[in-house]
């Protein structure tokens, strides 16, 4: 059989209501599109059971079935009984659910909860990292008359976008892929930090070589970019060009965030971090935190908001601060070595910058951020960066995932000023 037509199912009522907007849709249409599918329809329906009848029509002229939603352990998340009722069969505890859900709530489990470990029988579980309910994948079998079947690919996925996102590209696209005979081989992932999704696109309509095609995910801290097109070699001198045009450490290679490529390396050396930040509160310590197993190489971090902090926690010169002002290369290099001297880590980071809305001068405007780096074998360094201001959040954010690049690039010892020379577009 040839998978060649796509319909998608978008399950909630907060989406039929106006509440929020969708946008799987958009997404899971754009990549089909990109491995050859056509997607024929994207229907929006609530959580109320009425996407039994729109699906059974659909499936009779759709070649893959993809559907977002209703996995949650309520009594209005009916995705399963009701794929489970088209195909026939009954709904079974997958075994491989119902442990790692145990995992994550423990005698939670019993009650509503374990809805979450049942799926259509014959269909495969989908593994969820991010969330509770996993998805699964199967077929539904199509009589065509004439001792003739057709099977329809179907595979159901969690609606919030974290859970979605994660078995969507990692799982239900891989797999359709090799439905249409391409395997993965058309497919390179990846990870693009600080520029915008505007420039990302302007830079790819620029570079890309003929054939090859962009999809992109945009998150919180970083865009995933996907390089698609049959030849693996005109994919990698498009990603070669855009690394070159974005400048160093800003795109990297798979699904990586900032985090990840610093607390590898202090890993794999055996390092630890600490970090004192103003204006971003605390977030890169967050950041680091998330990480499981992070206590082996993060000593701790102090988010010395005040000034008053900045002098009795780290050490700052009152004078520093009187004559240079809190964002200054003169005050982030203070804060590093003050706190690198009072954790004894190997690397200790500084963030102080202006996130506004309000605070900025002609001198400091709004989206300055200083970076400061102490280390026990390298010289003090600082840098400073120019945010492009989206609003408050968007500086912080940035400043966080460019204090991590920035770690990672001055513990492997680079040269931090060469390298912001060269970060054009963020």
């Amino acid at each position: 059989m040839e998978y060649r037509c796509a319909s998608l199912f978008i399950i909630g009522t907060e989406l039929t209501r106006g509440v929020i907007a969708d946008k799987h849709g958009q997404l899971m249409s754009t990549e089909l599109t990109h491995l050859g599918y056509r997607v024929d329809r994207i229907v929006i329906v609530p959580d109320d059971g009425t996407i039994g009848s729109v699906l059974r029509e659909s499936i009779e002229h759709s070649d893959v079935v993809l559907i977002t939603g209703g996995l949650g352990p309520t009594s209005d998340d009916m995705t399963r009984q009701i794929i489970a009722a088209i195909a026939g069969v009954p709904l079974v505890k997958d075994q491989d659910a119902w442990d790692d859900l145990y995992r994550r709530v423990g005698e939670r489990i019993y009650g509503a909860n374990e809805r979450q470990a049942m799926i259509p029988a014959g269909f495969e579980r989908i593994p969820n990292p991010k969330g509770t309910a996993p998805g699964f994948k199967g077929y539904f079998v199509v009589d065509e008359g004439v001792s003739e079947t057709r099977k329809v690919a179907c595979a159901a996925m969690p609606g919030p976008p974290a859970e979605m996102h994660e078995m969507f590209f990692h799982q239900v696209l891989p797999w359709l892929a090799t439905l249409r005979g391409d395997g993965e081989s058309g497919r390179d992932e990846y990870s693009v930090f600080m520029i915008p999704e505007s420039k990302l696109e302007d830079l790819f309509d620029s570079v890309a070589e003929p054939g090859v095609m962009m999809g992109d995910r945009f998150q919180e801290f970083r865009i995933s970019l996907y390089l698609t097109g049959s030849d693996e070699q005109a994919r990698k001198r498009t990603a070669e060009r855009l690394e070159a045009a974005f400048g160093p450490a800003l795109m990297v290679p798979g699904d990586l965030q900032a985090v990840d490529i610093l607390t590898r390396y202090l890993e794999d050396h055996h390092l630890t971090v600490s970090c004192a930040e103003s204006c971003t509160g605390g977030l890169v310590a967050k950041l680091l935190t998330d990480r499981p197993g992070s206590s082996v190489w993060f000593w701790g971090g102090a988010a010395t908001y005040a000034n008053d902090a900045k002098r009795r926690i780290l050490g700052v010169n009152p004078e520093t601060l009187a004559v240079h002002g809190a964002v200054s290369e003169q005050c982030v290099i203070e804060m590093a070595e003050g706190l690198l001297a009072l954790s004894g880590t190997d690397l200790a980071l500084s963030v102080s910058g202006i996130a506004g809305p309000d605070g900025g001068t002609e001198d400091k405007p709004v989206g300055l951020v200083w970076f400061g780096f102490a280390s026990k074998t390298r010289p003090t360094q600082a840098v400073a960066l120019r945010m492009t201001s989206w609003g408050r959040d968007a500086v912080r954010r940035r400043a966080a995932v460019s204090a991590l690049l920035l770690a990672s690039l001055y513990i492997n010892g680079n040269d931090l000023l060469d390298t912001v020379a060269r970060w054009q577009y963020i």
